[in-house]
């Protein structure tokens, strides 16, 4: 098996340098909590496999052709990026409400010790389940990471060897470089959370990530 890795390892870092809806999420879910980015990471490559396996067997090819199903996954991926971004605005806007209402900033236990205890272990899981949907249902409902592999994967691909293979071997391939990219944003966005325990600026951080969200949800639907 004979493939261009060279130009495709190229490809693969531009299209994980530009930032789109997964680097969306793994940022915001990282600021939050950094087991909550790790997830969110894990979730996004676990849809990245759906895709690769879909590409290896056919089904994307099945999808790009009918209009009706590349219709249906680009909607429902820009509803719930809305979703998202709906969701983050209004909790904004509800914290920066009991916030005035208090006179005072409310804790945040997340930043102080960390006690070892049932609570914490129900909440870590709570983050990793939140962190891992959102991450997976991104990516999977991202018809642009479908048509990756469907078209400009193939274009690496060497006519002489088992199509099926070679798709899975370079799909692995962005899969395991994904994995070490998003943990390095995770690594370096833990960064924010000492300012985001900062009431003001955990606000604007909020309602400027909703509003991302609902931006690029607004803008995937709008795409023909």
């Amino acid at each position: 098996m004979s493939v261009d890795l060279v130009g495709f390892l190229g490809v693969v870092l531009v299209a994980y340098l530009v930032p789109g809806p997964d680097f969306l999420v793994v940022l915001r879910s990282a600021a939050e909590h950094p087991l909550k980015g790790r997830a969110a990471a894990v979730g996004a490559q676990a849809g990245l496999c759906l895709h690769m396996l879909a590409a290896a067997t056919g089904l994307a090819l099945v999808a790009a052709r009918s209009p009706v199903v590349y219709d249906a996954i680009k909607l429902l991926g820009a509803a719930y990026l809305m979703y998202l971004g709906v969701r983050t605005v209004l909790a904004a806007r509800r914290a920066a409400r009991e916030r005035s209402a208090a006179g005072a900033p409310p804790t945040r236990p997340e930043h102080g010790p960390k006690p070892e205890n049932l609570a914490e272990v129900e909440a870590s899981g709570g983050r990793w389940r939140a962190g891992f949907t959102q991450g997976f249902l991104t990516n999977v409902l991202n018809p642009k990471a479908a048509l990756f592999f469907l078209s400009i994967l193939p274009q690496f691909v060497n006519g002489g060897g088992s199509m099926t293979g070679q798709i899975f071997f370079l799909g692995t391939l962005d899969v395991l470089i994904g994995v070490v990219y998003w943990y390095a944003l995770v690594a370096a966005a833990t960064r924010l959370r000492s300012l985001l325990a900062r009431p003001k600026f955990r606000h604007r951080w909020e309602l400027t990530t909703g509003w991302l969200f609902i931006g690029i949800g607004i803008s995937v639907a709008a795409i023909a």
